[in-house]
Protein backbone atom coordinates (compact mmCIF):
# COMPACT_ATOMS: atom_id res chain seq x y z
CA UNK A 1 0.00 0.00 0.00
CA UNK A 2 1.41 3.25 -0.84
CA UNK A 3 1.38 5.55 2.41
CA UNK A 4 2.21 9.30 1.44
CA UNK A 5 2.38 12.26 3.97
CA UNK A 6 1.51 15.62 2.41
CA UNK A 7 3.06 18.13 4.95
CA UNK A 8 1.91 21.46 2.74
CA UNK A 9 -1.85 20.40 3.53
CA UNK A 10 -1.30 18.02 6.12
CA UNK A 11 -2.60 15.23 4.88
CA UNK A 12 -1.72 11.63 4.76
CA UNK A 13 -3.00 9.55 1.97
CA UNK A 14 -2.94 5.37 2.00
CA UNK A 15 -4.48 3.23 -0.08
CA UNK A 16 -7.37 5.38 -1.88
CA UNK A 17 -7.97 7.12 1.19
CA UNK A 18 -7.32 10.32 2.75
CA UNK A 19 -6.81 11.72 6.62
CA UNK A 20 -6.05 14.77 8.17
CA UNK A 21 -2.52 14.39 9.99
CA UNK A 22 -0.18 16.57 12.61
CA UNK A 23 3.54 17.23 11.99
CA UNK A 24 6.39 18.58 14.14
CA UNK A 25 6.30 21.26 16.09
CA UNK A 26 9.33 22.28 14.07
CA UNK A 27 7.81 21.43 10.49
CA UNK A 28 9.58 19.99 8.11
CA UNK A 29 13.28 19.48 7.39
CA UNK A 30 15.55 17.35 4.97
CA UNK A 31 16.08 13.90 6.77
CA UNK A 32 20.34 15.77 6.64
CA UNK A 33 19.42 18.56 8.68
CA UNK A 34 17.32 16.76 11.71
CA UNK A 35 18.47 16.91 15.16
CA UNK A 36 17.79 15.49 18.48
CA UNK A 37 15.38 17.92 19.85
CA UNK A 38 13.94 20.12 17.22
CA UNK A 39 10.75 19.12 16.67
CA UNK A 40 10.78 19.14 13.16
CA UNK A 41 9.45 15.83 11.04
CA UNK A 42 12.23 14.57 8.59
CA UNK A 43 11.53 14.85 4.79
CA UNK A 44 12.15 11.32 3.23
CA UNK A 45 10.85 7.20 2.51
CA UNK A 46 10.73 5.27 5.89
CA UNK A 47 10.34 1.99 6.01
CA UNK A 48 7.66 0.55 8.28
CA UNK A 49 9.28 -1.84 10.99
CA UNK A 50 6.61 -2.76 12.99
CA UNK A 51 3.99 -1.87 15.55
CA UNK A 52 3.71 -1.48 19.16
CA UNK A 53 -0.05 -1.90 20.70
CA UNK A 54 -1.30 -1.08 24.29
CA UNK A 55 -2.95 -4.39 25.37
CA UNK A 56 -5.42 -2.54 27.50
CA UNK A 57 -6.40 0.34 24.73
CA UNK A 58 -6.22 -1.51 21.94
CA UNK A 59 -8.72 -4.05 20.27
CA UNK A 60 -7.44 -5.60 17.30
CA UNK A 61 -7.91 -9.31 15.85
CA UNK A 62 -4.27 -10.12 15.78
CA UNK A 63 -4.74 -12.72 12.81
CA UNK A 64 -5.16 -9.35 10.59
CA UNK A 65 -1.85 -7.68 11.14
CA UNK A 66 0.87 -8.80 8.26
CA UNK A 67 3.53 -6.50 9.73
CA UNK A 68 5.55 -7.77 13.46
CA UNK A 69 4.06 -6.19 16.75
CA UNK A 70 4.30 -6.58 20.03
CA UNK A 71 2.62 -5.31 22.74
CA UNK A 72 4.05 -2.54 24.97
CA UNK A 73 4.72 -2.73 28.52
CA UNK A 74 4.92 -0.54 31.15
CA UNK A 75 8.37 -0.57 31.32
CA UNK A 76 8.97 0.09 27.77
CA UNK A 77 11.08 3.35 26.26
CA UNK A 78 12.57 4.55 23.65
CA UNK A 79 16.09 6.00 23.55
CA UNK A 80 16.71 9.89 22.96
CA UNK A 81 20.10 10.20 24.36
CA UNK A 82 22.59 11.09 21.84
CA UNK A 83 25.51 10.13 24.43
CA UNK A 84 23.56 6.67 24.63
CA UNK A 85 25.00 3.70 22.78
CA UNK A 86 21.26 2.70 22.54
CA UNK A 87 20.32 5.92 20.68
CA UNK A 88 17.35 5.97 18.23
CA UNK A 89 16.36 1.95 19.72
CA UNK A 90 13.58 0.19 22.47
CA UNK A 91 15.14 0.50 25.59
CA UNK A 92 13.29 -0.64 29.31
CA UNK A 93 12.98 1.39 32.02
CA UNK A 94 14.76 2.37 34.36
CA UNK A 95 17.15 3.35 31.50
CA UNK A 96 20.82 4.87 32.42
CA UNK A 97 20.06 7.67 29.61
CA UNK A 98 17.58 9.34 28.73
CA UNK A 99 14.65 7.76 27.08
CA UNK A 100 11.21 8.58 26.09
CA UNK A 101 8.62 6.56 27.86
CA UNK A 102 5.94 4.92 25.51
CA UNK A 103 3.30 3.73 28.38
CA UNK A 104 1.36 7.10 28.24
CA UNK A 105 -1.30 8.39 30.12
CA UNK A 106 -2.65 9.95 27.24
CA UNK A 107 -3.64 7.65 24.17
CA UNK A 108 -1.12 9.19 21.89
CA UNK A 109 1.04 6.32 22.20
CA UNK A 110 -1.93 3.49 22.25
CA UNK A 111 -0.96 2.24 18.54
CA UNK A 112 2.49 2.94 17.37
CA UNK A 113 3.99 2.36 13.49
CA UNK A 114 7.89 2.26 14.27
CA UNK A 115 9.64 3.92 11.12
CA UNK A 116 12.87 3.21 9.56
CA UNK A 117 14.37 6.93 10.66
CA UNK A 118 17.72 7.07 11.39
CA UNK A 119 17.99 3.54 12.23
CA UNK A 120 20.03 1.47 9.96
CA UNK A 121 22.81 2.37 11.75
CA UNK A 122 21.41 4.94 14.14
CA UNK A 123 23.66 8.40 13.99
CA UNK A 124 24.21 9.88 17.69
CA UNK A 125 22.23 13.47 17.76
CA UNK A 126 19.98 12.69 14.03
CA UNK A 127 16.97 12.35 15.50
CA UNK A 128 15.06 9.78 16.92
CA UNK A 129 11.45 7.89 18.13
CA UNK A 130 9.99 8.92 14.78
CA UNK A 131 6.99 7.29 14.76
CA UNK A 132 3.26 7.44 13.19
CA UNK A 133 0.89 7.27 15.94
CA UNK A 134 -2.19 8.58 17.70
CA UNK A 135 -3.25 12.71 17.43
CA UNK A 136 -4.49 14.93 20.17
CA UNK A 137 -6.98 16.96 18.15
CA UNK A 138 -4.10 17.67 15.05
CA UNK A 139 -1.56 19.90 17.52
CA UNK A 140 1.77 19.34 16.46
CA UNK A 141 4.15 16.60 17.56
CA UNK A 142 7.72 16.78 18.67
CA UNK A 143 8.85 15.36 15.22
CA UNK A 144 6.72 12.33 14.26
CA UNK A 145 3.14 12.28 12.30
CA UNK A 146 0.04 11.45 14.00
CA UNK A 147 -3.57 11.16 12.44
CA UNK A 148 -7.15 9.66 15.10
CA UNK A 149 -6.90 6.90 16.77
CA UNK A 150 -9.73 5.03 14.93
CA UNK A 151 -7.82 6.23 11.25
CA UNK A 152 -4.32 4.27 12.74
CA UNK A 153 -6.37 1.88 13.85
CA UNK A 154 -8.07 0.53 10.84
CA UNK A 155 -4.51 0.99 8.53
CA UNK A 156 -2.74 -1.21 10.54
CA UNK A 157 -4.64 -4.02 8.99
CA UNK A 158 -3.68 -3.04 5.57
CA UNK A 159 -0.43 -2.37 5.92
CA UNK A 160 2.45 -5.19 4.76
CA UNK A 161 6.08 -5.90 4.83
CA UNK A 162 8.02 -3.33 2.39
CA UNK A 163 5.61 -1.02 2.79
CA UNK A 164 6.59 2.98 3.19
CA UNK A 165 5.78 6.15 4.59
CA UNK A 166 6.45 8.83 2.08
CA UNK A 167 7.10 12.65 4.30
CA UNK A 168 6.81 15.31 1.25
Amino acid sequence: MRLEVDTAVRMLHAGGCSMPCSIGRGGVLPAAQKKEGDGATPLGCWPIRGFLLRPDRVRLADDGLRMPWRWLRPDDGWSDDPADPLYNRPVRHPHLFSAERLWREDDLYDAIVVLGHNDTPPINGHGSAIFLHCWRGGAATEGCVAIPKPELLALLPRISPGDVLRIR
